[in-house]
């Protein structure tokens, strides 16, 4: 799944510039180019992961957005906006806005914020957690409880793989072709080999193994047996 991101913004370039990065970083984007389109959409379309607002907007206030958003959800939201005195930050961090970026800016630092806005509020889909086990994509860094495992590439390819398909049973074949590649021809019990060196790194037990099939995590870990 990937995550979905509104832009409300009246400057049909910086709207385009800024649609563009995003949806190269793998975003899929809406955008809306007045503050009553995107009254619309905030109230009728329930699985946005981030608003990115102006402020000096047509028809309603990138403000006034703000506090309709926040009537609704937590959904983190980033300003961009010309406005850079305090006064203006200040209204919009009050009103529970999560970052603030002024133009002129960087189309390449907008999408880092957007990603750790995303991260940091647990709605960025490339980070997966289940249970105390917690990995980011980006960084191809896994914790448990807070503190670092160090994984190999392919071990940490079939953690994501697993994590990111929680609840089915993916086949040793399935996680060959998707670590290892089609055109991988060796022994599959290559794959749990892995598994267990995986299983090994970490003090609790995610995997679980379903005899004559493969592996699978489940959506919610509650500690794992093999069936």
């Amino acid at each position: 799944m990937e995550n979905k991101i509104l832009i409300v913004e009246d400057d049909e370039n910086i709207r385009e510039v800024v649609a563009e990065y995003l949806k190269e970083s793998g975003f899929v984007v809406i955008t809306a180019e007045d503050g009553q389109k995107a009254y619309d959409i905030i109230t009728k379309v329930d699985n946005i992961d981030l608003y990115i607002l102006d402020i000096m907007l047509p028809e309603i206030t990138g403000l006034e957005l703000l506090k309709t958003i926040r009537e609704l959800c937590d959904t983190p939201v980033l300003m961009l906006t010309a406005l850079s005195d305090e006064h203006t930050q200040l209204i919009s961090f009050d009103a529970l806005a999560d970052d603030y970026v002024t133009k002129p800016f960087s189309p390449k630092l907008l999408v880092k914020r957007v990603k750790c806005l995303l991260r940091r509020t647990g709605k960025m889909y490339n980070s997966f957690q289940v249970g105390p086990i917690y990995i980011d994509v980006d960084s191809y860094s896994a914790f448990e409880n807070g503190e670092k495992v160090i994984l190999t590439l392919k071990e940490f390819e079939l953690l994501r793989i697993l994590m990111k398909n929680c609840g089915k049973v993916l086949s040793r074949q399935q996680l060959l072709n998707y670590v290892w590649g089609y055109d991988y021809f060796g022994d599959e019990r290559i794959v749990d080999v892995h598994i267990k060196n995986v299983r090994k790194k970490f003090k609790v037990n995610i995997i679980q193994t379903v005899k004559g099939v493969g592996y699978k995590i489940e959506d919610e870990w509650s500690g794992v047996k093999d069936v």
